[in-house]
């Protein structure tokens, strides 16, 4: 897969370094000459030097060969400006990260529905271990072969979970209804418009959950 990161704060390096072990191509669009010649040496990556903002430096990138965008720069206000670049420009996917935790009603009004807010997880964090609760991250979980996939559900799949064609190799977790409302999966419950499903899969089942779900 490819991949594009705008920034190259600590979060897109520490990404960036992980998805090329496990095999991606990845691109860093970065202002900044100098810091472009100091992570040569320490990233396997292409870089694009300029402004992630700007479409021409977007169109560079290549959208219809990247398979995910990531706006990662320090600066809210650019993230989400890149990522409506991105999205007018036919980028398949953004990622919009977002500091300020008041701008995250004003991604959801402009449709960035990946946005990604690291205080709020942080914060979820440090709450549950503060009450003494016994934290298990996800990627403890997910080992060997094992993924996370999830989607939101189109008007064509407002059916009951049974009824979905899932893959041998995925297993339904759970539904998530109005962001929040947990629904445990079982068969019988009729899914509804933009109820996102979260599924366990083997790596080689990831392919036809894409093609089914997107």
């Amino acid at each position: 897969m490819r991949f594009v990161f705008i920034g190259s704060a600590t979060l897109a390096i520490l990404t960036s370094r992980m998805l090329v072990e496990r095999g991606n191509e990845v691109v860093i669009i970065e202002r900044d000459a100098a810091t472009i010649e100091r992570l040569r040496d320490e990233l396997d990556v292409g870089f694009i030097q300029g402004d992630g903002t700007r479409p021409a430096i977007l169109r560079e990138a290549d959208p219809e060969a990247t398979d995910l965008l990531f706006c990662l720069t320090r600066d809210d206000q650019s993230n989400i400006i890149a990522s409506l670049v991105a999205r007018s420009l036919g980028y398949r996917r953004v990622i919009t990260k977002i500091e300020d935790p008041d701008l995250e009603h004003i991604c959801a009004e402009l449709g960035l529905a990946d946005s990604l807010v690291p205080i709020h997880m942080l914060g979820r964090y440090l709450a549950d271990m503060a009450e003494g609760q016994d934290i298990i991250a996800v990627s403890d979980m997910l080992r060997g072969d094992t993924r996370l996939f999830a989607f939101r559900v189109a008007p064509a799949d407002a059916v009951p979970l049974q009824e979905l064609a899932i893959p041998d190799t995925a297993w339904v977790l759970c539904v998530y209804r109005h962001g929040e409302e947990l629904l445990f999966a079982d068969p019988r419950l009729p899914l509804e418009v933009d109820d996102e499903v979260f599924l366990l899969t083997r790596l080689r089942g990831l392919k036809a959950l894409r093609q089914r779900f997107g």
